[in-house]
Parts: C-alpha cells; structure tokens; sequence
C-alpha cells in the first residue's frame, strides 16, 4: 500500500484514520487500567508483560482481555 500525505487524503480518510487512532487508544487506556486494577494473582503472567504486550497496536490490548486475565 502506497503511503499518502495527510493533505492527499479525503475527508472520509482523514476520519478513518483520527478514528482508528481513537479507538486504539481508547482500547490501550482501558487494557492498562484494568491491568493497574487487577491484583496480580488475577493475571495470566507477569504483569509487566502484559503492559508491554498492552502497547502492540490492536492486538496488545485484545490478547491481554482475550487471554491475560483470570475470571
């Protein structure tokens, strides 16, 4: 995929990508929080891992809700 000046880009890409961001940040603080709120015996490793994995762009904060936490 050819990469594109943010002045080449529609208006309808410029929302995609300011709302992708959004989210993926949104889903990151929500991860990261829930991790800083969970007592550690209440996680599936180490939690500095799972900090660390938490900043892995989408996939980070989805493994660590999918597979870091205990119920």
């Amino acid at each position: 995929m050819a990469s594109r000046k943010w002045s080449e880009m529609t208006g309808g890409q410029k929302f995609g990508v300011v709302a992708g961001g959004i989210v993926q940040l949104v889903l990151a603080g929500l991860a990261w929080s829930d991790l800083a709120h969970r007592p550690a015996k209440k996680v599936n490793g180490p939690k500095g891992v799972w900090a660390a994995v938490i900043a892995i762009n989408y996939a980070g904060p989805i493994a660590y809700f999918i597979a870091g936490r205990k119920d």
